[in-house]
């Protein structure tokens, strides 16, 4: 029996993951396109800003979701990793000949070499610059992993709002030492980090042509890294990550390493958050840890929410739902009326601030109406649309043949 669901569910799994792979496909045409042949408007403007911070986030979101939808560890430490991955990546990424310029306070500061410039004189500008930045990248993530092991290894045994607390201080810790002047070598201090590899560094050279990846770029990052956290949820580590969530006393009488396994989740997911750090880093063109403050980890776990704990797809939505409802889709609430036809309407309560009244009121009604988010614990699957469509034709082809049957 088991056998015959398997041979049924065979190609319905490969037709949905088909039109997965050239939906994909599709949508990275269709930004590389948004980069290099569609011309600038007032759509694309706003458009492009809003699928860069929402690729990020969503990455983020998900690395957040490895630890408190799957693991089951209220963690709150995200923004911090994410300050650590960001400056890491811009101090890697700085050129050697701007290190006075940015570290003017600080004699030209302590790392006086830039990753990207030692592979352009290698590889070419292009290859250097394109190469360079996923090293620092992965540099970004590996230093935010390592100092998520240094701190797991006291916080990870505790529990609850304890873990919160403590990973939440931890983040405001490393915000403080990271403006702190005695580090100003490294870290410049206050001061903003600047001058160093952004997205519109990031371009390929093909024949004699040269495309820009300004948009592709960081949503590939961001697809490569949330794959890989599906792969390793719907592995074996996953599945112990999923058990110590729903109970740690049977969990462990199976034979699973409590600590060893949190750890690894919170590293993996410090990892990513790092990664997400440097591609906002990126995406700003400057560094400064003010901006890490704990409200950005509130408004993770706000996407988290509303995307649905314990749902990869559901926080892929909700980012990008979230950042384009707050920086794009309600501007017009700003901006004193609305435009109809090219007739201006004014309307007195629209002014500057209304938007983020309308934002908070919509927030507000998803979660109280979606009390487990848009997507709950499930995946959106193309595989369950194509199953669910023949059960439907199935359904009223026999109604329809009871039909004729009762008729005759």
């Amino acid at each position: 029996m088991g056998k015959q669901l398997k041979k049924k569910r065979a190609p319905e799994e490969k037709a949905g993951a088909l039109i997965a792979v050239v939906l994909l496909v599709v949508f990275y045409v269709f930004l590389f396109l948004l980069d290099n042949a569609i011309p600038t408007n007032s759509v694309t403007v706003m458009l492009i800003p809003v699928l860069k911070k929402s690729a990020i986030f969503a990455l983020v979101c998900v690395s957040m979701n490895l630890l408190n939808g799957f693991t089951g560890l209220f963690s709150l430490g995200q923004a911090g990793f994410m300050l650590i991955g960001a400056y890491s990546f811009a101090i890697f990424s700085i050129p050697a000949d701007q290190h006075e310029a940015v570290y003017q306070y600080f004699n030209g500061g302590a790392i006086r070499f830039s990753i990207p410039e030692i592979l352009s004189g290698v590889l070419g500008e292009n290859a250097g610059a394109f190469w360079g930045s996923i090293i620092c990248i992965i540099i970004a993530g590996l230093v935010a992993a390592v100092f998520a092991a240094l701190v797991g290894i006291p916080v990870l045994r505790l529990k609850s709002d304890y873990l919160a607390i403590a990973t939440l201080g931890f983040a405001e810790i490393i915000r403080a030492v990271f403006q702190w002047d005695g580090l100003g070598v490294v870290t410049n201090g206050s001061n903003l980090l600047r001058k160093y590899t952004n997205f519109h560094d990031i371009k390929i050279q093909i024949g004699g042509t040269i495309f820009q990846l300004d948009t592709l770029f960081p949503v590939l990052i961001a697809t490569v890294c949330i794959l890989i956290i599906v792969l390793l949820v719907n592995s074996s580590y996953g599945r112990a990550f999923k058990a110590i969530r729903d109970d740690e006393v049977a969990a462990e009488a199976m034979g699973i390493n409590l600590f060893r396994h949190k750890m690894l989740s919170f590293v993996i997911s410090s990892f990513f958050a790092g990664v997400g750090g440097a591609l906002l880093a990126m995406f700003q063109t400057t560094v400064q840890a003010a901006p890490f403050r704990t409200s950005m980890t509130y408004e993770i776990l706000l996407m988290v929410v509303i995307g649905g704990i314990g749902s990869i797809s559901g926080s892929c939505i909700a980012s990008f739902l979230y950042i384009a409802a707050s920086e794009w889709w309600l501007r017009f609430l700003d901006s004193g009326g609305i435009t109809v036809m090219r007739t201006h309407f004014d309307i007195p309560f629209f002014r500057d601030g209304f938007r983020k009244v309308v934002f908070s009121v919509v927030i507000m009604i998803i979660v109280l109406f979606f009390s487990r988010g848009i997507m709950g614990d499930k995946e959106l699957s193309f595989a369950g649309m194509i199953r669910k469509i023949r059960r439907r034709k199935e359904a009223k082809g026999a109604a329809s043949a009871g039909k004729e049957g009762e008729a005759q």
